[in-house]
Parts: structure tokens; sequence; C-alpha cells
């Protein structure tokens, strides 16, 4: 499947979305009434391009039928039932029959072998158990290809390295933030415990977007010929395994045989050319318990579909370059928080954890780049601490092209998280200033 030629993938393809057309119009009654609707049945899809007749799916679809509207098949047939925190609203609940989640762990297992794990691999897993899909998506796709998985879950940094060095792990799946964290503590550590107690080579990173500068970073801090790669997915589409990074970073491979992917105007919502930026839209061409059709990620990012070096057909997409929910409008220009990382990222005097501040000034709004040093005792320097901070500020307005606000704060006083970084603090919408 990896390596099928274009017209046999997309004639696969084409025979899955008809399929899943008839399947949801039979079983879903959300997608029954969307479908008819629209005007669309299987028999109306002709060619891939069809699909841009069926509306879109978004999380508010999800949570307006929570927990189970979208559901396609009754509870008994579930084995396995998964959950957003809901922060924001109710929770968005996925479930997966049995034949889910065997196509949930191939796809996992295909991601992790692209990036080199093995079935000699012994991978600690960091993220955190529970209603999250990220843990137990790699979880049984690396027990799949064999691997020897250390279930030890996210937080308790002093326990997660001591098992690291007992163990020999050799593998870590993180958000990147906290792998960088986690070598971070090493080195603290490292009178003790030298880096060179630690064994670990790969890093399958997902959950947060991971810059080259940031990636780049994780490599040298953890020393060992650590290597990086990255993975993407969401618990709307099953979780991680939708797309990964095989050996060559050269883009994340798509499992084309069960996704559909498209990318559109985030604003329109009309489907781009193929080459070109914009939202990525997925369609879960195999998934029975909670089929989704053409669901609106707010990822932005591009697919090339060119053959990989590594052989592998697939199609590939980009690392993403930020939300459009996530997506800052400063002065009318668009800011991503991976822009500002990577005009961090490489600066000595600095760690790479950062805060972004927005706050209206009057009738415009402002930014702050909250920036946390690696010696405390330079704020004291004022002439080194006014210079670094002058350094900073014209790297990033170099970048994003509008003025903006360097604060220099003392080590260890920006959150760390265990799961994805809260990067944005916006006090707009308070009225904070």
């Amino acid at each position: 499947m990896e390596c099928m030629s274009r017209p046999d993938m997309e004639a696969l393809q084409l025979e899955r979305l008809k399929a899943l057309v008839d399947y949801c119009d039979r079983n879903v009654a959300f997608y029954h009434k969307r479908l008819t609707e629209a005007g669309i049945s299987a028999d109306k899809i002709k060619t891939l391009s069809d699909i841009q007749y069926i509306p879109y799916t978004t999380k508010n679809d999800l949570r307006d039928t929570y927990p189970f509207g979208m559901f396609s098949v009754p509870k008994k047939q579930l084995v396995r039932i998964h959950a957003s925190s809901g922060t924001t609203g109710n929770p968005t609940v996925v479930g997966y029959t049995r034949e889910d989640m065997d196509n949930w762990s191939e796809q996992v297992a295909r991601q992790v072998v692209a990036a080199g794990a093995t079935d000699e691999t012994v991978v600690q897993i960091c993220f955190g158990y529970g209603m999250f899909t990220g843990a137990l998506g790699l979880h049984y796709g690396l027990e799949k290809i064999g691997a020897t998985v250390v279930p030890t879950s996210s937080g308790n940094t002093v326990k997660q390295l001591k098992f690291m060095r007992d163990f020999q792990t050799d593998a870590i799946v993180a958000t990147p933030s906290y792998c960088l964290y986690l070598a971070e503590a090493a080195h603290e550590s490292a009178e003790e415990f030298p880096m060179s107690s630690y064994n670990v080579r790969l890093g399958l990173l997902g959950s947060e977007g991971c810059t080259p500068e940031m990636r780049a970073q994780i490599e040298e801090r953890w020393c060992n010929d650590f290597f990086v790669t990255d993975n993407y997915g969401m618990s709307e589409l099953n979780g991680p395994g939708m797309s990964g990074e095989c050996v060559y970073r050269d883009g994340l491979h798509i499992c084309e045989d069960h996704f559909l992917c498209e990318i559109i105007d985030p604003n329109t919502g009309i489907p781009l050319d193929k080459g070109e930026t914009g939202e990525l839209v997925v369609t879960n061409l195999t998934k029975r318990g909670l089929p989704m059709l053409r669901y609106r990620t707010k990822d932005i990012t591009y697919i090339n579909y060119e053959p990989c070096s590594c052989g592998r057909t697939s199609a590939r997409m980009h690392k993403v370059i930020g939300r459009s929910d996530d997506m800052l409008k400063i002065r009318g220009v668009n800011v991503f928080p991976s822009q500002i990382e990577s005009a961090l990222i490489g600066i000595s005097q600095i760690s790479p954890h950062y805060q972004l501040v927005v706050t209206r000034e009057g009738f415009a709004d402002a930014l702050e780049v909250r920036v946390e040093l690696v010696d405390g005792s330079l704020l004291t320097r004022y002439g080194e601490l006014e210079a670094l901070q002058h350094g900073i500020h014209n790297r990033i307005k170099a970048i994003l092209g509008i003025e903006i606000k360097v604060s220099l704060v003392e080590p260890k006083t920006i959150e760390r998280f265990v799961g994805k970084a809260q990067r944005v603090v916006d006090l707009r919408k308070e009225g904070k200033s």
C-alpha cells in the first residue's frame, strides 16, 4: 500500500470513498440528513474531485451531537471510546470497532517502522494514558511490530529518567516540548548520572508542532546521535498514525489507503490545487465506529505527491505550519507561533521556552514575546541584556514585519508542560493590557 502507483492508489481511494458515502448515508442520521440536503449519494461520486460536493464536518458537529450522535454502530460493537478534554464545551467523543482498532494499529505500525523503530526497540511512552488517544495509539502500533513498550505515562520526570537509564530505553514517545524538558532534566543531574548512561536514540514525537530548529535543539541536547521524527493525527481521525516522517524527514507520509486528504482555502472553503498551502481536510476512508467525511482539521500545510527517496510513493504532508484557529492576527499580519520559535531557537543565551502574550493597546493589538534566559545573572548585566533583547527583537521583526516587544525573564519561570505546550496567552478578550 505504501508503494502503490498513483493511479492505483486513486482508484482504491475512489472505491472506498463511494463505499463510505453509502455507509454514512445508511448508518448515521447526521450524515443522511447532510448528504440528502446536498443532493449527494454514492452513485453520484464518479471521480475523486466529486468529493468537493460533500459538506464539511467540523469539531462543532461532534460537540453538538455529544456523546454518540455521529456513531454508526450500537455501543455493543465498540471496543474503545476516547474523548477530548472538553475545556471549551462538550468533549468530542470518538469510538472504535474491532476493525477500527486493527486499522489504527496498522497505521501506527507503518509510521514507527518508517521512522526507524524495530522489534528490538525499547520505547518509553511519556504521553498521558487515558482519554487522550496518543499514548494508547502509539502503544498498540509499537506492540504490533514487536517493540518493547514501557508505559510510563506523563509526568514524574525523575522516575522517567531513572527508567530510561535502568531499562536502557532507546526510543521516546512524547511531545517535543516534554522531550526537550527531559533532556534538560538529564543534564541537570549529569554530575550523578552522566549523559552517557542514557541509550536513547529515537524520538517519536507528536501531539504538538516541532519546527526544524526545535528538532535540532532536542537532538543536540540528548546527544548520542539522537534522531527525532514527527508524526501526525487527531482523535477525530483515530489518533496518531495518519501520517509520519520516514528516516529522510522530507514530509510526513500519509496512509492514503485509509485517509483521503485535501487542501482548502481556510477562509472560503474552496479546494486548492495540488502543492498549494491551506487547511488540511481529511476523509477517513475505513473508519466504521465513527466515520468521518471531509473533516476540517484547522491545520495549515501542503501536500507533496512526488515519490520519496525512501521508496514509498505515498503522498507526504509538510510539517504543520500552524493552525487556522491558533493563528494570531496582529495589526493585519498573520502570525504563527512556529515563526517566532524559528527565530528564537539557536540563541545560546536563552532557553527554548517562550510565551506569546497578546494585548490590546487602544485600538491596536500588541504582541509581547516573553523569553526565558539560561543564565539569570544576565539580568544584572544591563549592557549584555539590552544587546540580547535588541537582537531577538530584530530577528523576530525581520520575520513578521511588525513591531513587537521582547521581555527576557528569569530561568525556570515559564511554565513547562507534559502535554501540549500552551504558547499563547490572549488577553484581548479580557480587556487586559
